[in-house]
Parts: structure tokens; sequence; C-alpha cells
């Protein structure tokens, strides 16, 4: 069993333009790793953790929207929010859901997911 430690270490080295939400490329950095990998990282984290995936908008300041972010419930009831650094000032998120994963793979960003949890594992198993 993994630690959120090694778990939230992992997920930070697999961060990378490939693992980004193709919504968020232009705004990707190596400045700003976590833009973008909200999705990979909550998917990921429950697949090692367990918990609860939690959905939330993210609003601009004027009240349009400005897309959706992911984060986790563990199954102690504490939430983590790995890529929370990803935020402008100006984004704010609104209050989280509770989604349930659908079985299988991804329908959107699949590629994406793929090659995050490929580095993932990778970064566990110590390459």
């Amino acid at each position: 069993m993994h630690t959120l430690a090694t778990v939230t270490a992992a997920v930070r080295a697999a961060w990378s333009r490939e693992t980004c939400d193709e919504v968020d490329l232009a705004d990707w950095t190596p400045g700003n790793p976590a833009r973008g990998q909200c999705g990979v990282t909550a998917l990921t984290v429950q697949d090692l953790l367990g918990g609860d995936l939690l959905l939330a908008e993210v609003l601009h300041p004027d009240g349009s929207r400005q897309g959706v972010h992911w984060w986790n419930r563990l199954p102690d009831g504490r939430e983590v929010d790995l890529t929370s650094e990803q935020f402008a000032p100006h984004e704010v998120v609104q209050q989280p859901r509770v989604v349930p994963r659908p079985p299988g793979p991804p329908r959107r960003g699949a590629a994406q997911y793929a090659a995050f949890r490929a580095a993932v594992d990778a970064a566990l198993a110590g390459r």
C-alpha cells in the first residue's frame, strides 16, 4: 500500500505537457506544471488510495465559468488537492460535489491518463 507522501511525490514527478488536459495546453508551463493535471491526478490518486472524486466549477470574478476542477476525498475523510496551485488568484474554485467514477478508462483524456498513470507507476517502482 502506498502512502499519501509517496503518491504525492510520484504524481508531481509525472506531470508534463503530454499529460495536460488539451483545454489547458496553452497555459501549461514548467513553471506551473500542475496546470491541466487535475483530472488525471484525481483519477490516479483514487486508483492508488481510494476514496471519492470531487468536482467543482471554477469561476472568474465576473461569474463566468473558467472550467472545472477535480480532486479527492480519501477514505479517512481528508480532502487532498494536489493541483490546487495551478490557479491564478482570479480563478475561484466553487464548492465540490462527489462524482461517481464510471467504469473503464476515462472517455475524455484517455491518452493523457494512460501516459500519466504509466509515469506514476514507474516513479512508484523507483524507475
